[in-house]
């Protein structure tokens, strides 16, 4: 799998527009459609390092999700 297709399918694995995405990441929309579309090469670092923020961010709201349940669910059982 090429380059191009990797940076687009991060892109696509969270629903974001090239525009939502740039501002996401901070990388210029020009850079990413020209990345997408295989006009220019990122150094290959750069997949990886999208990878890994877009992983740390779920990891974050996935735990940040988890203590709302157990908070939400100490309250009930107080209620009882």
């Amino acid at each position: 799998m090429g380059v191009a297709n990797i940076i687009k399918e991060l892109r696509d694995s969270i629903g974001m527009s090239r525009k939502e995405f740039s501002e996401h990441t901070g990388i210029p929309v020009r850079t990413l459609e020209d990345w997408e579309a295989a006009r220019r090469t990122p150094p290959e670092y750069i997949p990886r390092l999208i990878a890994y923020q877009l992983k740390y961010e779920e990891l974050i709201k996935n735990s940040a999700n988890r203590i709302e349940l157990e908070a939400v669910e100490n309250e009930e059982g107080r209620n009882d």
